[in-house]
Parts: C-alpha cells; sequence; structure tokens
C-alpha cells in the first residue's frame, strides 16, 4: 500500500500516521502580541475522510473546550483513517475575556463565511472557512447555553439535510432539535459547500459538567465511526435512540420577581402542567408559570430572579418519546466501566 501524503495547513506538513499541533496566524493585537488559531492534525495512515471538531466559536462556552482535550486522549484515535481536525478555541479573544463575543462586539457565529478584508469577525470566519472547514468532508461544533443558563445535551440540526440527519442519530444525544440554518452561521456557510455541520449543545457557559463532557466525547466518536475514521466499537455502543423534536418553545416570565422552578431539563412535561412559580419577594403575589405545549424540556435559567419578560424554560415538542426520562439510561451508562474508561479522563 502506497504511503499517504502529508496533509498540509498553515505552511506545516503532518506526515502520514502523525499529529501535530498548528498555530495558524490570525491577528496581532493592539501591544502587537499575535493570536492565532490552535489545530491539533491527526493525519491517519490509511485513506479517508477529512472531519473537523471546533469549539469555543462562543469564547464563554467553555465545555467543548474541555471535550476536545479528552477527544484527542482517547484510544480509539491512535489509529484512523483520514484526517481529523481539533480546534479547540476558535474565538480565542472571548475565551481570554470570558465573553460570548469579539473585541469588536460581534458574534462570530453570525459573521460566516467571513471576508478577508472585513471586520475582526469577518477576518477570523474567513481565516476559519479557507483554513478548515473547506478542507473537510464535514464536522461538529460544540456549544453550551448562553450565561445563567443550562441546555440538556442535544444535537442541533437541519432535519432537511439527510447526510446530516443520519450523522445526528449516529450522535446518540438524547434529543435531536430541528434548527433551520440560519444566515451567517458556521453550519449555513458550511452546507453551502455541502459540508454538513452538527452542533453539540450542552451545559452552560463557564461551567463544566461530567455528564454532558462524557456525552460530547462519546456522541463524537460514534459519529467518527459512521464517517469510518476509526473503527473500534469497543465502549461506543450506546442503548439510547435520541428524541426527535421539530419545534421548541421558550416560555418567558409573565413578570419580574423570584421565579421557583419544579421542573428541570431532560423531564417531560404535558400541556397545562406546572412548571414554576414567581413570586414578588414578599411572596404576596404568585404566578403560576404553566406549559404551554407537551415536551421535553431542554433548556431552563439558572437565576432565581427574573425579569419580565425573561426567558425561563424552553420547551421541544417531540415527535417520537421513546422513554419518561431521556437522561434516565444517560445515567445508567455513567456507572458501566463500558461508558467510559477512567484513563481517559485525564
Amino acid at each position: 500500500m502506497s504511503r499517504r501524503e502529508p496533509f498540509e495547513i498553515a505552511g506545516r506538513k503532518i506526515a502520514a500516521g502523525t499529529r501535530a499541533t498548528v498555530e495558524i496566524p490570525v491577528s496581532v493585537l493592539s501591544d502587537h502580541t499575535p493570536m492565532s488559531l490552535s489545530a491539533h492534525v491527526i493525519h491517519g495512515r490509511r485513506p479517508g475522510p477529512t472531519v473537523f471538531v471546533s469549539a469555543a466559536i462562543h469564547g464563554d462556552e467553555i465545555i467543548g473546550v474541555e471535550i476536545i482535550r479528552r477527544l484527542i486522549r482517547t484510544p480509539q484515535l491512535r489509529s484512523i483513517a483520514g484526517t481529523l481536525i481539533c480546534i479547540p478555541v476558535v474565538n480565542t479573544y472571548g475565551f481570554i475575556s470570558h465573553s460570548r463575543y469579539l473585541p469588536d462586539r460581534r458574534d462570530l457565529n453570525r459573521s460566516f463565511p467571513g471576508a478577508a478584508s472585513g471586520s475582526l469577525a469577518a477576518r477570523l470566519a474567513n481565516i476559519f472557512m479557507t483554513e478548515i472547514v473547506e478542507r473537510c468532508d464535514a464536522g461538529i461544533d460544540l456549544h453550551s447555553a448562553a450565561q445563567n443558563r443550562t441546555n440538556l445535551p442535544q444535537i442541533r440540526v437541519d432535519t432537511g439535510v439527510p447526510q446530516a440527519l443520519d450523522l445526528a442519530r449516529e450522535f446518540a444525544s438524547p434529543v435531536i432539535v430541528h434548527s433551520t440554518l440560519r444566515d451567517g452561521s458556521l453550519r449555513a456557510a458550511a452546507q453551502s459547500r455541502d459540508i454538513p455541520v452538527l452542533v453539540y449543545e450542552s451545559g452552560e457557559a463557564l461551567r463544566f459538567d461530567e455528564m454532558a463532557l462524557r456525552m460530547g466525547v462519546k456522541g463524537i466518536l460514534r459519529v467518527l465511526r459512521k464517517l469510518n475514521l476509526v473503527r473500534a466499537d469497543k465502549g461506543l455502543k450506546s442503548k439510547l435512540v435520541s428524541e426527535m423534536s421539530k419545534k421548541s418553545t421558550w416560555l418567558r416570565a409573565p413578570m419580574g420577581g423570584v421565579l421557583r422552578m419544579y421542573r428541570s431539563v431532560g423531564q417531560h412535561v404535558e400541556a397545562g402542567e406546572l412548571i414554576g412559580v414567581l413570586s414578588d419577594p414578599l411572596g404576596e403575589a404568585d404566578v403560576e408559570i404553566p406549559s404551554p405545549v407537551a415536551g421535553l424540556i431542554i433548556g431552563r435559567t439558572m437565576l432565581p430572579i427574573v425579569n419580565e419578560g425573561d426567558a425561563v424554560c424552553h420547551v421541544a415538542e417531540i415527535i417520537h418519546r421513546h422513554n419518561d426520562e431521556p437522561l434516565a439510561q444517560f445515567d445508567d451508562m455513567l456507572g458501566s466501566d463500558s461508558f467510559f474508561d477512567e484513563d481517559e479522563i485525564i
């Protein structure tokens, strides 16, 4: 068998059967500190697809950073077919400052595909598209909820894209949520080039959640197996069939006050079921918050103090419901040695 050609990126050549971390120049700060995009490239000896896994496009959504750190140390990646590019921190500026945004207050995930001569956000988006995305056949982008909110682990995907939906099912998260492609997003820019991208949403900004971390690593490995990058089946089997949602609704606070939540992420609710109660600080006025639809709670606020109109709870209407508690099966897996080897949590 002839040896594969090296993988070239940012002027570096990574030989087949090796891995390397490459620094892709992005910009220079006002004090002339250079900023770069760190990409860890694993170039397999055998031919296969090229896939990227990215995190921290929103700088405060750090759970994906830890998922990638664990991912690149898993034994399944010791011998792969194709090429895997892992970018743990796309928005370095926001990551350093614990901010969702770039210094120009732009949202990087509304700036794709970008432009080489545009704003800072546009330039970074352009670099990421040309140096990473356009080299790939598929991608997985890791996110969390915004600050002071939390998300049930879920895959966001345009269910009208068959290849993306197949990969979403393979990931085996508790729920797959239909999400239309939005102008300026990484998903939309990649799909316009026929590159399917999954978005994994889990946990909250600036926090780690062990269950969500483990689900993320195993889900990515299952997708890589589906794409034939990895062969190993050990520890990757999932008993879960993801529930499917085509529509979701945010419940908003009808008044300002102190919030007491009676339901949390991962629980099913019926239409009219009580989600929580808002009270004034003295408890003289109570307003109930019922769910307007039957569904699965996939997100909620973590703040007990809310203003009128604040998003309180995110309910996904379920097309196919497989069990009463989606997280129960994952709880069983977390207690199983087959789900995750302890030496992988490095």
